[in-house]
């Protein structure tokens, strides 16, 4: 278990069952030996006080169920009155929309200016966008307008986004999710409304950096992120945090935090297992409160008839369903079985190995695209087919494409990404594809098939590595490629494939749409919009050429003796 922080065992937050919790609608809060005087009196509060856009404006205590009391005791029941410290500093609640998450926020944000002890404490309300932190802000000032006491103790400045509490002077202020802005903060207590949007800001991880600092000085104060899925495949900041917050649920990292996450196993959210209505008040723990069953359906058999792209934000948004493979609009039928290929172990060293024969397939564009590349090597008597793929970039990309950079920056670490100049990326390629060659695995002919555009480079990258004529081939693109598509969907079905299981090419694979072009499919640029493909075009150029059963031109004994294979 990876450790940042050593709790005493009694204030473990991990939550190693959550599967079977939430599959029986049991809490997702562990026991903890909280301070009850401090927690009890913080839900004493939080219960009086009263829902401002509800009809009737009733007390949260009358709106809101038994897990909104539960997590609101944590909140502040693990606040140690004695020595002024929290043993959790942290909360991340994964709640889909309209189980009121953003008024619950803002309601215990009023508890905490209510119960704070920190003179001029600031409580930050932040949000990747201005409308988002409003939401927030307009809730707490709501609560605070319909309670005369309340209203005595604080001023509120709605033009200026800030409320004061009159006896401490601790500041409620709205702040804008920029790293600048938050530098030298002295927050206390900060929430962070919908994570998720986060991912598409380029500096973002900058912008959470900042907000922890601010904490550091501050160990009577907390950060709570509240959050629905993401509408697009986890990227950057939002899937580092969310990533965290289900570590430490599932007590594979230890820290001080409080990760509450509805959402559903992944083998129970699979196949439109989370459309079954009984899963519905699984994930949606307001069920028939703040949201009902009735609404629940109609958006999806609304977003049944538009189609797959509608279904897959209802998933995410209403269900938490994580966007990825197997949730894309016409998405490839090869996507349904991708991840179960995956063999981690199949590094490029590992491909040479076990291979007999590999093919080299190759995919780029202009500046602003990727390189695809990927080796697929037929193995040593089994026959099954071994898929390696890597994708270089020039930096360019990361201004050009703004809105997947957070995915690229990914990528590069888990290092199935490289930025670098186009003529180093080039003659790296080529060097791979030389590798083969020297191995003894690539074919005579047809052992590099490419689309022939914007590609001179490449080609005379690989004409310096003695490669070029019989073994180069130029391949069709569009509907040419159908039969890769077809041929690379039957072996992922059949389960005669393993690729390397890179995060890179998952999400390469839920980005292709398809097309249907007379008698044939095609996966092209244009129809995944800004998300790129490349890195699956170079596949299918690989799977055209291994589909051709082809033969090494060096015999097996060549292959042995070559110092390369030792690597």
């Amino acid at each position: 278990m990876d450790t940042a922080w050593a709790p005493a065992e009694t204030w473990s937050t991990a939550v190693p069952d959550w599967k079977e919790r939430i599959r029986h609608g049991l809490s997702l809060i562990p026991d903890l030996p909280l301070f009850d005087e401090v927690a009890d009196k913080a839900l004493r509060i939080f219960k009086r006080l009263k829902v401002p856009d509800i009809i009737g404006n009733p007390t949260y205590g009358e709106a809101c169920d038994d897990w909104v009391f539960d997590f609101v005791r944590v909140v502040f029941g693990s606040y140690d009155p004695e020595t002024k410290r929290r043993m959790l500093r942290e909360f991340f609640l994964l709640v889909p929309k309209k189980n009121g998450k953003s008024s619950i926020a803002a309601a215990i944000i009023v508890t905490a200016a209510i119960l704070n002890e920190r003179p001029e404490a600031e409580l930050l309300l932040i949000a990747p966008t201005k409308t988002i932190a409003d939401i927030s802000f307009k809730q707490a000032a709501g609560i605070i307008r319909l309670d005369p006491e309340l209203s005595a103790l604080f001023h509120l400045q709605d033009h200026l986004k800030k409320i004061t509490n009159l006896r401490t002077l601790a500041v409620i202020l709205v702040k804008a999710a920029a790293a600048d802005v938050i530098t030298g903060s002295k927050a206390t207590f900060i929430l962070i409304d919908e994570t998720h949007v986060f991912a598409a800001m380029a500096k973002a991880s900058d912008i959470f950096v900042e907000i922890r600092g601010s904490l550091a000085a501050r160990p009577d104060g907390f950060l709570l992120q509240i959050s629905t899925q993401s509408k697009k495949p986890p990227a950057g900041v939002f899937k580092a945090e969310l990533q965290k917050a289900r570590d430490v649920r599932d007590g594979s990292f230890a820290f001080p935090m409080l990760a509450v996450l509805y959402e559903l196993p992944a083998e129970d959210a699979v196949d439109g297992g989370w459309m079954r209505p009984e899963t519905w008040g699984l994930v949606n723990p307001n069920l028939n409160r703040s949201v009902s069953a009735d609404y629940l359906a109609g958006e999806i058999a609304t977003a049944q008839r538009e189609g797959p792209e509608k279904l897959a934000v209802i998933a995410s948004q209403h269900f938490n369903v994580e966007i990825g493979l197997g949730l894309q609009a016409e998405g490839w039928g090869g996507a349904e079985f991708w991840q179960s290929r995956a063999d981690r172990t199949l590094t490029l060293e590992a491909l040479i190995a076990r291979s007999e024969v590999a093919v080299f397939g190759a995919d780029g564009g202009g500046l602003d695209d990727l390189f695809g590349v990927c080796v697929i090597g037929r193995e040593k008597v089994t026959r099954r087919w071994l898929v390696w793929c890597h994708a270089f970039a020039h930096p360019k990309v990361l201004e050009r494409r703004k809105e997947i950079a957070p995915q690229l920056r990914d990528f590069e670490a888990e290092r199935s990404l490289t930025f670098c100049e186009v003529t180093e990326y080039v003659t790296r390629i080529a060097a791979i594809a030389a590798r083969l060659r020297d191995a003894g695995l690539l074919p005579e002919k047809n052992a590099v098939g490419f689309d022939p555009n914007n590609i001179a480079a490449f080609v005379d990258a690989l004409a310096l590595q003695n490669i070029d004529g019989a073994m180069l081939h130029r391949l069709r693109q569009g509907p040419a490629l159908s039969p890769a598509l077809w041929g690379l969907e039957h072996k992922l079905s059949d389960d005669t494939i393993s690729h390397d299981g890179s995060g890179l090419m998952a999400w390469s694979v839920g980005n292709v749409k398809i097309e249907v072009k007379g008698n044939g499919n095609m996966a092209t640029k244009q129809a995944a919009g800004r998300a790129k493909i490349d890195p699956v075009i170079a596949m299918l150029c690989a799977a055209i050429l291994m589909s051709w059963n082809p033969e090494a031109a060096a015999n097996l004994n060549d292959f042995l003796a070559n110092p390369l294979m030792v690597a």
